[in-house]
Protein backbone atom coordinates (compact mmCIF):
# COMPACT_ATOMS: atom_id res chain seq x y z
CA UNK A 1 0.00 0.00 0.00
CA UNK A 2 1.59 3.51 -0.78
CA UNK A 3 3.07 5.49 1.73
CA UNK A 4 3.96 9.46 2.62
CA UNK A 5 6.44 11.01 0.16
CA UNK A 6 5.47 14.82 0.65
CA UNK A 7 7.33 16.75 3.20
CA UNK A 8 5.19 18.39 5.91
CA UNK A 9 6.10 22.12 4.84
CA UNK A 10 5.66 23.93 8.15
CA UNK A 11 7.32 21.65 11.19
CA UNK A 12 6.51 22.00 14.54
CA UNK A 13 8.41 24.87 15.91
CA UNK A 14 6.21 27.23 18.20
CA UNK A 15 5.52 29.84 16.07
CA UNK A 16 3.82 26.87 14.21
CA UNK A 17 2.01 25.58 17.13
CA UNK A 18 0.82 28.83 18.27
CA UNK A 19 -1.39 28.95 15.15
CA UNK A 20 -2.49 25.30 15.74
CA UNK A 21 -3.14 25.09 19.14
CA UNK A 22 -5.44 28.33 18.58
CA UNK A 23 -7.98 25.59 16.32
CA UNK A 24 -11.28 24.60 18.03
CA UNK A 25 -13.93 23.24 16.62
CA UNK A 26 -16.03 25.85 16.69
CA UNK A 27 -13.15 28.19 14.30
CA UNK A 28 -12.56 25.13 12.21
CA UNK A 29 -14.73 22.59 12.00
CA UNK A 30 -18.47 24.23 12.43
CA UNK A 31 -19.24 22.71 9.11
CA UNK A 32 -19.02 19.53 11.07
CA UNK A 33 -20.34 19.83 14.35
CA UNK A 34 -24.02 19.38 13.86
CA UNK A 35 -23.73 16.11 12.47
CA UNK A 36 -22.36 14.82 14.86
CA UNK A 37 -24.13 12.69 17.89
CA UNK A 38 -23.22 11.65 21.06
CA UNK A 39 -22.20 7.89 20.77
CA UNK A 40 -20.17 8.49 17.59
CA UNK A 41 -17.01 6.79 17.06
CA UNK A 42 -14.63 9.46 15.64
CA UNK A 43 -10.75 9.52 13.68
CA UNK A 44 -9.01 12.51 13.70
CA UNK A 45 -6.72 12.61 11.20
CA UNK A 46 -3.92 14.93 11.53
CA UNK A 47 -4.37 16.01 14.74
CA UNK A 48 -1.37 18.07 15.94
CA UNK A 49 -2.11 19.35 19.54
CA UNK A 50 -4.92 18.02 19.65
CA UNK A 51 -6.88 21.32 20.13
CA UNK A 52 -9.81 20.08 17.50
CA UNK A 53 -9.49 16.87 18.93
CA UNK A 54 -10.50 17.43 22.28
CA UNK A 55 -13.43 19.45 21.37
CA UNK A 56 -14.53 16.54 19.37
CA UNK A 57 -14.57 14.51 22.20
CA UNK A 58 -16.35 16.93 24.16
CA UNK A 59 -18.97 16.16 21.35
CA UNK A 60 -19.56 12.81 21.33
CA UNK A 61 -18.92 12.07 25.26
CA UNK A 62 -21.00 8.62 24.51
CA UNK A 63 -18.26 7.73 22.13
CA UNK A 64 -14.98 7.67 20.92
CA UNK A 65 -12.20 9.76 19.43
CA UNK A 66 -9.17 8.43 18.10
CA UNK A 67 -6.27 11.37 17.18
CA UNK A 68 -3.85 10.49 14.61
CA UNK A 69 -0.86 12.34 12.87
CA UNK A 70 2.54 11.73 11.15
CA UNK A 71 4.35 13.33 13.49
CA UNK A 72 5.02 11.21 16.66
CA UNK A 73 6.31 13.86 19.08
CA UNK A 74 3.43 16.25 18.44
CA UNK A 75 1.37 13.23 19.89
CA UNK A 76 2.74 14.06 23.65
CA UNK A 77 1.15 17.21 23.35
CA UNK A 78 -2.82 15.86 22.02
CA UNK A 79 -2.13 13.82 25.19
CA UNK A 80 -1.26 16.50 27.48
CA UNK A 81 -3.83 18.76 25.88
CA UNK A 82 -6.57 15.50 26.60
CA UNK A 83 -4.66 15.37 30.40
CA UNK A 84 -5.89 19.01 30.68
CA UNK A 85 -8.93 18.91 29.55
CA UNK A 86 -10.02 15.58 31.45
CA UNK A 87 -10.89 13.99 28.97
CA UNK A 88 -11.12 9.43 29.07
CA UNK A 89 -12.68 9.13 25.64
CA UNK A 90 -9.52 9.77 23.29
CA UNK A 91 -6.68 7.99 22.21
CA UNK A 92 -3.57 8.48 19.78
CA UNK A 93 -1.77 7.02 18.16
CA UNK A 94 1.14 7.43 14.89
CA UNK A 95 -0.21 7.26 11.55
CA UNK A 96 -0.50 7.77 7.46
CA UNK A 97 -3.45 8.56 6.11
CA UNK A 98 -2.15 6.83 2.95
CA UNK A 99 -2.17 3.25 4.84
CA UNK A 100 -4.27 3.81 8.32
CA UNK A 101 -3.89 0.80 10.38
CA UNK A 102 -7.33 0.21 11.11
CA UNK A 103 -10.18 -2.31 9.50
CA UNK A 104 -12.60 -1.31 7.22
CA UNK A 105 -16.14 0.35 8.21
CA UNK A 106 -14.39 1.35 12.52
CA UNK A 107 -15.14 4.98 12.46
CA UNK A 108 -18.61 6.46 12.42
CA UNK A 109 -16.70 10.11 11.53
CA UNK A 110 -13.13 10.41 9.81
CA UNK A 111 -12.24 14.06 9.95
CA UNK A 112 -8.96 15.68 8.56
CA UNK A 113 -8.18 19.13 9.28
CA UNK A 114 -5.43 21.31 6.90
CA UNK A 115 -4.14 17.51 5.82
CA UNK A 116 -4.47 17.24 2.21
CA UNK A 117 -2.69 20.32 1.50
CA UNK A 118 0.20 18.35 2.75
CA UNK A 119 -0.02 14.99 1.35
CA UNK A 120 1.51 13.25 -1.51
CA UNK A 121 -1.57 11.71 -2.63
CA UNK A 122 -4.35 13.37 -1.71
CA UNK A 123 -6.74 10.87 -3.70
CA UNK A 124 -5.72 8.11 -1.98
CA UNK A 125 -5.86 9.28 0.99
CA UNK A 126 -9.41 10.50 0.72
CA UNK A 127 -9.72 6.43 -0.20
CA UNK A 128 -8.35 5.43 3.08
CA UNK A 129 -10.79 7.76 5.00
CA UNK A 130 -13.54 6.42 3.34
CA UNK A 131 -12.50 2.92 3.67
CA UNK A 132 -12.12 2.72 7.56
CA UNK A 133 -15.65 4.73 7.93
CA UNK A 134 -18.99 3.00 8.47
CA UNK A 135 -21.60 3.18 5.77
CA UNK A 136 -23.78 5.91 5.84
CA UNK A 137 -20.76 7.73 8.02
CA UNK A 138 -19.22 10.79 6.98
CA UNK A 139 -16.08 11.89 5.93
CA UNK A 140 -15.08 15.58 6.98
CA UNK A 141 -12.38 17.43 5.59
CA UNK A 142 -11.09 21.39 5.45
CA UNK A 143 -7.97 22.57 3.67
CA UNK A 144 -7.05 26.10 3.11
CA UNK A 145 -6.42 27.51 -0.16
CA UNK A 146 -3.05 29.86 -0.32
CA UNK A 147 -3.82 31.46 -3.59
CA UNK A 148 -7.13 32.95 -2.60
CA UNK A 149 -6.03 34.34 0.55
CA UNK A 150 -6.00 37.84 0.39
CA UNK A 151 -5.32 41.16 2.59
CA UNK A 152 -5.18 44.91 2.81
CA UNK A 153 -3.04 46.96 2.57
CA UNK A 154 -0.93 45.93 -0.38
CA UNK A 155 2.68 44.63 0.55
CA UNK A 156 4.80 43.44 -2.07
CA UNK A 157 6.81 41.45 0.95
CA UNK A 158 3.98 39.62 1.26
CA UNK A 159 3.38 38.97 -2.37
CA UNK A 160 6.72 37.65 -2.49
CA UNK A 161 5.63 35.48 0.57
CA UNK A 162 2.87 33.93 -0.92
CA UNK A 163 4.41 33.29 -4.34
CA UNK A 164 7.71 31.62 -2.03
CA UNK A 165 5.14 29.17 0.09
CA UNK A 166 3.53 28.29 -2.77
CA UNK A 167 6.23 27.25 -4.44
CA UNK A 168 8.15 25.90 -1.65
CA UNK A 169 4.72 23.58 -0.70
CA UNK A 170 4.78 22.29 -3.94
CA UNK A 171 8.68 20.99 -4.18
CA UNK A 172 8.01 19.49 -0.89
CA UNK A 173 5.00 17.46 -2.77
CA UNK A 174 2.17 19.23 -1.54
CA UNK A 175 -0.53 20.95 -3.33
CA UNK A 176 -1.03 24.62 -1.18
CA UNK A 177 -4.54 25.85 -2.95
CA UNK A 178 -6.09 22.45 -1.92
CA UNK A 179 -8.99 23.84 -0.67
CA UNK A 180 -10.82 24.81 -3.93
CA UNK A 181 -9.39 21.08 -5.34
CA UNK A 182 -11.38 19.12 -1.94
CA UNK A 183 -14.64 18.38 -4.37
CA UNK A 184 -12.56 16.99 -7.64
CA UNK A 185 -10.51 14.77 -5.93
CA UNK A 186 -13.44 13.42 -3.38
CA UNK A 187 -15.03 12.64 -6.80
CA UNK A 188 -12.26 10.86 -8.29
CA UNK A 189 -12.19 9.36 -5.28
CA UNK A 190 -15.59 7.39 -5.55
CA UNK A 191 -17.65 9.60 -3.15
CA UNK A 192 -21.44 10.33 -4.93
CA UNK A 193 -23.12 12.14 -1.80
CA UNK A 194 -20.19 15.37 -1.26
CA UNK A 195 -22.13 18.41 0.22
CA UNK A 196 -19.07 21.29 -0.51
CA UNK A 197 -18.63 24.74 1.49
CA UNK A 198 -16.17 27.37 2.13
CA UNK A 199 -15.26 29.29 5.89
CA UNK A 200 -12.65 31.86 6.29
CA UNK A 201 -10.80 33.07 9.30
CA UNK A 202 -10.52 36.35 9.20
CA UNK A 203 -7.94 38.72 11.59
CA UNK A 204 -8.32 42.60 11.71
CA UNK A 205 -8.38 43.75 15.61
CA UNK A 206 -5.05 44.81 16.89
CA UNK A 207 -4.83 41.31 18.73
CA UNK A 208 -5.92 39.39 15.32
CA UNK A 209 -2.91 41.37 13.35
CA UNK A 210 -0.46 41.25 15.90
CA UNK A 211 -0.88 37.19 16.49
CA UNK A 212 -1.43 36.66 12.89
CA UNK A 213 1.46 38.56 11.65
CA UNK A 214 4.00 37.71 14.20
CA UNK A 215 3.50 33.83 13.90
CA UNK A 216 3.92 34.14 10.51
CA UNK A 217 6.95 35.83 10.45
CA UNK A 218 8.88 34.01 13.08
CA UNK A 219 7.41 30.83 10.71
CA UNK A 220 9.85 32.54 8.08
CA UNK A 221 12.56 32.94 10.49
CA UNK A 222 12.74 30.22 12.60
CA UNK A 223 10.26 26.85 11.95
CA UNK A 224 11.13 23.90 9.89
CA UNK A 225 9.72 26.25 6.41
CA UNK A 226 12.56 28.56 6.83
CA UNK A 227 14.86 25.87 6.27
CA UNK A 228 13.40 23.59 3.63
CA UNK A 229 13.20 27.71 1.86
CA UNK A 230 17.03 28.03 2.14
CA UNK A 231 18.31 24.46 1.35
CA UNK A 232 15.82 24.10 -1.55
CA UNK A 233 17.31 26.84 -3.09
CA UNK A 234 13.90 29.19 -3.19
CA UNK A 235 14.99 32.32 -1.38
CA UNK A 236 17.92 33.64 0.52
CA UNK A 237 18.41 34.32 4.17
CA UNK A 238 18.22 38.15 3.11
CA UNK A 239 14.89 37.57 1.54
CA UNK A 240 13.14 35.90 4.65
CA UNK A 241 14.36 38.86 6.40
CA UNK A 242 12.44 40.98 4.49
CA UNK A 243 9.06 38.98 4.00
CA UNK A 244 9.42 38.78 7.89
CA UNK A 245 9.54 42.33 8.42
CA UNK A 246 6.59 42.86 5.65
CA UNK A 247 4.76 40.49 7.85
CA UNK A 248 5.27 42.76 10.80
CA UNK A 249 4.50 46.04 9.24
CA UNK A 250 1.15 44.96 7.97
CA UNK A 251 0.51 44.06 11.57
CA UNK A 252 1.02 47.72 12.34
CA UNK A 253 -1.75 49.07 10.19
CA UNK A 254 -4.43 49.87 11.80
CA UNK A 255 -6.67 49.33 8.47
CA UNK A 256 -4.83 45.96 8.12
CA UNK A 257 -6.95 42.99 7.27
CA UNK A 258 -6.31 39.39 6.44
CA UNK A 259 -9.19 36.85 5.20
CA UNK A 260 -8.15 32.82 4.75
CA UNK A 261 -10.39 31.02 2.50
CA UNK A 262 -11.01 27.52 3.23
CA UNK A 263 -12.75 24.61 1.00
CA UNK A 264 -14.41 22.24 2.81
CA UNK A 265 -16.32 18.99 1.98
CA UNK A 266 -18.65 16.51 4.03
CA UNK A 267 -18.84 13.37 2.21
CA UNK A 268 -21.60 10.38 2.76
CA UNK A 269 -20.13 6.86 2.59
Amino acid sequence: MPKETAVYTHGHHESVLRSHTWRTAANSAAYLVGSLKPHMKVLDIGCGPGTITADLAELVPDGHVTGVDHAPGILEKARATAAERGLENMEFAVADVHALDYPDDTFCVVHAHQVLQHVGDPVRALSEMRRVCKPGGIIAVRDADYEAMTWHPNSPAMDSWLDLYRRVARANGGEPDAGRRLKSWALEAGFEDITASASTWCYSSPEERAWWSGLWADRTLASAYAGRVVDGGHADEGELRAVAEGWREWGKQEDGWFAVLHGEILCRK
